[in-house]
């Protein structure tokens, strides 16, 4: 009964945006190949409708963990706590979960290896009634961001459904966030993972309670034939082994659209 509720809540709020949602019988056989228990949600923003897996873990809202580092990035730059995404912070001098974030760097560079301190560091720059006016202002997830600045992303109380992570990346990948375009370009820029002949792919995977078993995100974009076509991908992690699946199964849901 709670699954067909759900199930009810997400059909009225998509009908209540105007967008539509269809069932993928192929991205559903790609989770239950890779044995993973989770949703992919495609976001096609010139037809406003949503095609995937699991339309009503799709609409729940979970800890975004490091895929909060996009909006992150834009607040920073908002706020001045960055000149720019190539400015060297201090990663403290701690140890940290990997031996790799234990060294100052670049947003450029820490968002590419997912290094937490950093971003911490950047949170902490930012303050909390900074971060709070501007995660209000760009409408993310429910917006709560609680009382500890560096914390919220990676253990709530902000949380956010795979939905509205594609509205937001959208938002983000048409310059239509109430941010300067210029900042909003630089966060595309260090976003983009790969690219081909036609198609140009962004980034950014996520994963609570890392290294320890919880949740991992994939989430993006896909800009091909100048269109747009936002992504997000959430999945349980049993085992530290399958975190490689959420680019890999990402990747897997976006081929059999047609998109990569």
């Amino acid at each position: 009964m709670k699954s067909v509720t759900a199930i009810i809540a997400l059909f009225l709020t998509l009908h209540a945006q105007g967008a539509d949602w269809k069932e993928s019988r192929e991205i559903r056989g790609l989770f239950e190949t890779a044995g993973a228990d989770g949703t992919f949600v495609l976001y096609d923003v010139d037809a406003d409708s949503f095609v995937g897996h699991n339309p009503a873990r799709a609409e729940t809202r979970l800890v975004p963990a490091s895929t909060f580092k996009i909006a992150n990035t834009l607040i920073g730059l908002a706020v001045g706590a960055v000149d720019n995404v190539d400015e060297v912070l201090p990663f403290g001098g701690q140890p940290q979960a990997f031996k790799s974030w234990e060294r100052d760097m670049s947003l450029r560079e820490a968002i590419a290896m997912s290094n937490v301190a950093i971003y911490q560091e950047l949170a902490r720059r930012i303050g909390l009634e900074r971060m709070q006016q501007n995660v209000s202002a760009l409408k993310y997830g429910n917006t709560d961001i609680g009382t500890v600045v560096d914390s919220f992303w990676l253990a709530g109380p902000l949380k956010i459904s795979a939905v509205e992570q594609t509205r937001f990346l959208a938002d983000l990948a048409q310059d239509d966030l109430p941010l300067p375009q210029e900042m909003q370009e630089s966060v595309r820029d260090i976003l983009l993972v790969d690219q081909g002949e036609n198609w140009m792919l962004y980034g950014k995977t996520g994963w609570e309670n890392a290294p320890q078993p919880g949740t991992g995100w994939w989430v993006g974009w896909v800009n091909r034939d100048d269109k747009v076509y936002p992504f997000a991908l959430n999945m349980d992690i049993q085992q530290a082994s399958d975190a490689g699946k959420r680019v890999e199964l990402g990747k897997s849901c976006l081929k059999a659209l047609d998109v990569l």
